[in-house]
């Protein structure tokens, strides 16, 4: 079982530097060695009851030779003009991503289940063409790995036809163009007023720029508004704004031909920077002076007061009781596989409690930020995160704050806007005691007991950074056979310059600073299979119905009962957000327990969603998975997402248009897959400076099982309590608990801390390029530990 503890980490915290001394690396060694408990076993004994299915690697994102094989086949086969996309200009030809195509389900089942050979591993490119008389944007299909020898266009087969090429994702190289012009030739126009407003620095750079979408007003543009931010060293700029923002038109494929197309300052529009120069000349522009340091307030994520003692550690006492295989996870309750989708987010695959599947598939799809302001940066921004990569910009994660410090890290290796793959600590895996009972229950009536189950999870863990906001994700495992799909949000929150009716539009956060109000959400897709293929959805809910009382028939009582509805087409399981919705939904087989209830799964949501984008808005054809928090529809391989990567950037008329899943077909004995929403309105206020904390801005959804079972199958876990009044609960043998001082006596076996590193090149236009440094190393703590520099305890130790 698992045990906290506080540990003092023997004495890597003293002070003294003396040579040999406590503080030096082999005073420490010594002092943790005299008298030491043994170190904790690092492999659990296996108690799993029921036998895993073979370690299949279907599901399995890329492997870094893979990559590296599909990266060269390309390259042979689409010629010499093929240009590195970190370095690729509009005009030419690159390949922008590299990622797994997740093979046909019925293939994956044939071979998860009935032993046939499993289908061929390939991958799938985004190839840009730009160097073409008709510019496109291709998706080749790759195969067999490892060792490909055809690509196969699936382009029109997919979308219908050619992707047009204002649709592609703009690549870091495009940013630093952009960046280049503004600085170098644009800025320089209005050097007197950037001088007397924003103590403008050309040669250092105290200025950065942050992105916006969508990009123009209709489809076919490729015209962004980027604002201006204070680039203050060591905090976000997100909170910096100057007050200047620029429409930059950059669909021309020479960056030469770039234009600014129309310039905003301090609540008033320009032509141009030269307009604006002009005015500011003949005093005419009133102009609010920003301190150099900032717009006022506390910054930085840096705390003010002294460390404190050693934060609390979770351990294995007997080691970790879960392993990972590659991409497999199993413990003694549950199996599935993980991934990263490199735009899409993490995924999970084949996922069954006690050896049943009750999914196949459950994943991200997609999340969006609307915001409002009245700013043109603030009104007009829609982010559909997913066009940038929620997989792409996968955070690295630092141990002990974003993972429980002995998580098992797992690397996730990926190929974008680059010709070599890279590779990043992308998951983590952990078991957590969430401090709170399962279930219990303490009779002092009739008989003398108590029974309960200390709520135990298994959870694996990814973190998204997509320009000022951090999207942590979990997928949770929980021991009666329940999984809870959440996501958190923290980071820096969107400002805006101050000025006019901002109140309107959110909070003041700063002296000329507007927190701009806006909404979450996220879309997942959920392919139950809940007793097989064939499932049927029902909506229960309650009534209060008037009843003459039996016994007294002159008397009236409102008895409470269950209502009860088979949902069978689409359009009766489609749910918009804000219309009635049945508190119970579940997708049932039609095969029933031992109390002839049909064995199901139940969705319950955890979401305080912000209004839907209106529907007569020119971009909610991009998102209108929106209007709904809830739907579920007929599994169709060609419906693989409710989205699109080139929904971003051309959401008036988008490349996948989600209501075309919802065309009214029966969902009666069908392969179903249900459609989640999940939300929150976001209005920044004071605490969210600097930083939003993840305290009531998470949200999700459960699956549980409803009438899956007999009972709760949790009765039979290992980790039970239970003990009657007259029995010594002290004893080992009549209560685990209490082994718990023998069965931790010992002392975790602590990896060196762990960080993913910085990216060192120039961070453009509001995105970073994903390229990571090298480790961080704490000093001392090797020694004291026992592990040394090449060492990344259970982030490679797959136990």
């Amino acid at each position: 079982m698992a045990a906290i503890i506080i540990l003092s980490l023997c004495s890597v915290l003293v002070i003294s530097m003396g040579e040999g001394g406590a503080g030096s690396e082999e005073g420490v060694q010594r002092e943790c060695t005299a008298g030491q408990p043994p170190h904790c076993p690092s492999v659990s004994p296996s108690a799993q009851p029921w036998t895993p299915p073979g370690q299949s690697q279907l599901f399995a994102d890329l492997s870094q030779e893979e990559l590296m094989a599909v990266m060269s086949f390309l390259t042979q086969r689409l010629g010499p003009g093929l240009v590195d996309a970190a370095q690729a200009r509009p005009s030419d030809n690159c390949v922008f991503s590299v990622e797994l195509q997740l093979p046909p389900k019925a293939a994956a089942l044939a071979h998860l289940d009935r032993g046939h050979p499993p289908p061929a591993q390939e991958a799938l490119a985004i190839v840009f063409f730009g160097g073409q008389p008709q510019p496109n944007v291709s998706e080749l299909v790759v195969g067999p790995l490892p060792h490909p020898s055809y690509i196969r266009d699936v382009t029109v087969e997919r979308h219908g036809g050619p992707l047009p090429y204002h649709r592609r994702p703009v690549l870091i190289r495009e940013y630093l163009d952009i960046d280049q012009i503004l600085f170098d030739r644009e800025l320089p126009q209005a050097a007197g007023l950037h001088h007397h407003c924003c103590f403008y620095n050309r040669q250092g750079r105290n200025l950065v720029t942050m992105t916006t979408a969508p990009r123009g007003l209709q489809s076919g543009d490729r015209a962004t508004w980027f604002g201006l931010y204070y680039n203050i060293s060591g905090s976000g700029f997100y909170l910096h704004p100057v007050g200047l923002e620029l429409l930059v038109d950059h669909k021309a494929l020479d960056p030469a031909h770039w234009t600014i197309q129309k310039v905003f300052f301090q609540g008033r529009y320009y032509e141009s920077l030269a307009q604006l120069e002009e005015q500011f000349e003949a005093g005419r522009v009133n102009v609010v002076l920003i301190p150099v340091n900032g717009t006022g307030g506390s910054w930085s994520l840096k705390s003010q007061v002294p460390p404190g003692p050693a934060p609390r550690l979770q351990f294995y006492p007997q080691g970790p009781r879960f392993r990972v295989q590659g991409h497999q996870v199993t413990s003694s309750l549950w199996t599935f596989s993980f991934g990263l989708g490199a735009f899409s987010g993490p995924r999970v695959f084949d996922i069954r409690f006690q050896g049943e599947r009750v999914a196949y598939e459950v994943s991200v799809q997609e999340a969006l930020t609307i915001y409002g302001g009245n700013s043109p940066s603030a009104l007009r921004s829609r982010f559909t995160d997913g066009g940038f990569g929620l997989g792409h910009f996968s955070s690295p994660l630092t141990h002990g704050v974003d993972c429980p410090y002995l998580a098992t890290y797992v690397d996730w290796h990926f190929l974008l806007e680059s010709q070599a793959p890279k590779t990043l600590d992308a998951f983590c895996v952990f078991e957590q005691n969430q401090g709170l009972p399962l279930r219990r229950h303490h009779s002092d009536i009739h008989s003398h007991y108590f029974g309960g189950l200390t709520a135990t999870v298994l959870v694996v863990r990814s973190v998204s950074t997509l320009l000022n906001y951090d999207y942590v994700w979990d997928m949770v495992f929980h021991p009666n056979g329940a999984m809870e799909v959440k996501f958190h949000a923290t980071g820096y929150i969107s400002s805006a310059f101050l000025f006019g009716a901002a109140r309107r539009y959110g909070n003041q956060v700063g002296e000329h600073t507007l927190g701009t109000v806006h909404t979450h959400s996220a879309h997942f897709k959920v392919d139950l299979d809940v007793g097989g293929l064939e499932n049927w959805v029902w909506a229960e809910d309650m009534a209060f119905v008037p009843t003459a009382v039996p016994w007294s028939p002159e008397h009236q009582v409102q008895r409470l009962q269950v209502t009860r509805k088979l949902l069978e087409t689409e359009e009766q399981a489609a749910f918009p957000l804000g219309s009635t919705h049945p508190r119970y939904l579940y997708l049932a087989s039609n095969h029933s327990n031992k109390w002839g209830h049909p064995r199901g799964y139940r969705i319950q949501m955890l979401s305080f969603a912000g209004e839907p984008l209106p529907q007569n808005s020119s971009m909610e054809r991009a998102v209108p998975w929106g209007r709904f928090r809830l739907a579920v529809t007929r599994r169709k391989e060609e419906e693989p997402s409710s989205t699109s990567i080139y929904n971003l950037n051309d959401p008036w008329a988008p490349t996948v248009d989600f209501t075309d899943f919802i065309n009214n077909e029966t969902v009666t004995g069908q392969d179903l897959v249900a459609w989640v929403t999940a939300g929150f309105l976001h209005i920044p206020h004071a605490e969210d400076i600097p930083n939003t904390v993840t305290v009531g801005n998470g949200v999700g959804f459960f699956l549980r099982p409803y009438n899956f079972f007999d009972q709760d199958p949790s009765l039979d876990s290992a980790d039970s309590t239970y003990f009657w009044g007259d029995q010594d609960a002290g004893a080992c043998d009549v209560n685990p608990l209490a082994c718990l001082p023998q069965a931790a006596a010992c002392v975790p076996d602590l990896p060196a801390f762990s960080h993913g590193g910085f990216s060192h090149n120039v961070v453009v236009a509001g995105m970073e390029n994903v390229s990571r440094g090298p480790k961080a190393r704490v000093c001392g703590v090797w020694a004291a530990m026992g592990t040394g520099p090449g060492s990344r305890g259970p982030s490679s130790s797959f136990s």
